[in-house]
């Protein structure tokens, strides 16, 4: 066995994180480490593996934040790179620290910058990538945040533009993050399982990315863990001007308190999920 090359990622990063818990979600499936895991099946036997992304519904649908706003978005963009699918035996566990052991990987080549708004409720989460990969159980997803090479969201890993509304007064808004970070990650958890590979068929993999940790979640109890974590909204609408808000990283550096500015500043590394599956979280740059 070979070390996964992805987990490069780690190197010369300025920080690495805590695993940041789920607040009051709840993942469904059965955990990874309960079930056996399928390895690479012999040369020749392949199929197609669709990367998808997905900001769940709460970007696609709107959610009222921890302090009453109702937040609608127009469009999150966010830039990914380096998209790295693996069979690993063991499986990964970015919880427990370990290495990641790859008998079989594939990569989505160049940089993908997708709208995780896109869509209505019923949609399916956003396809990033087709990619050929040998048959078998790919249980690990790896990818790296990049600011945006062109595009409405160039220069930015995370654009995130909609209207916020409380107590009569409607708020537009972008807020656009410019912080490189990096996911490794071990095998998906939610209703079914996702990257199961058979030969001649397709399997999705996804990036699951839990905006409610930045938010907080207007539907959960104070007290939840979703929301005491959270930044929430007032602290950005107050750094509105002329009925609009319109900041960056630098913007929002230079005029959120130290306290939010450190609580902003960690919660993006736990945007990034597979599912309700944790990842390795890594900052990779910071202003």
């Amino acid at each position: 066995m070979q070390r996964n090359s992805f987990k490069a990622f780690t190197l010369g990063c300025l920080a690495l994180v805590g695993l940041a818990g789920c607040g009051s979600e709840s993942p469904t499936a059965t955990a990874p480490e309960t079930e056996p895991t399928e390895t690479a099946s012999a040369e020749g036997d392949r199929g197609t593996l669709v990367i998808r992304a997905n900001g769940e519904d709460f970007v696609r649908e709107g959610f009222t934040t921890k302090d009453g706003w109702e937040v609608q978005f127009d469009n999150v963009y966010v830039s990914l790179a380096d998209i790295t699918a693996a069979q690993t035996d063991p499986p990964f566990d970015p919880e427990a620290g370990g290495t990641l052991e790859a008998k079989a990987e594939v990569k989505v080549e160049g940089t993908q910058v997708v709208d995780l708004a896109e869509g209505d409720e019923s949609a399916d989460p956003v396809m990033v990538s087709e990619v050929e990969a040998p048959a078998g159980r790919f249980n690990a997803l790896a990818w790296r945040m990049v600011p945006a090479e062109s595009g409405p969201s160039e220069g930015y890993t995370v654009w995130m533009q909609g209207t916020a509304s409380k107590d009569g007064e409607t708020l537009p808004f972008a807020i656009k993050v410019n912080e490189e970070l990096a996911f490794t990650c071990g095998d998906f958890i939610g209703d079914e399982r996702k990257g199961i590979l058979a030969a001649d068929e397709e399997a999705d993999l996804e990036a699951t990315f839990h905006f409610d940790h930045l938010f907080g979640d207007g539907g959960a109890p104070p007290d939840d863990s979703i929301n005491t974590g959270a930044l929430g909204f007032d602290p950005l609408a107050a750094l509105a001007t002329n009925g609009t808000l319109d900041v960056d990283s630098a913007a929002l550096q230079a005029g959120l308190s130290e306290e939010d500015y450190t609580t902003f500043l960690a919660i993006l590394p736990s945007l990034g999920h597979v599912g309700e599956g944790h990842c390795e979280e890594v900052r990779l740059t910071a202003l």
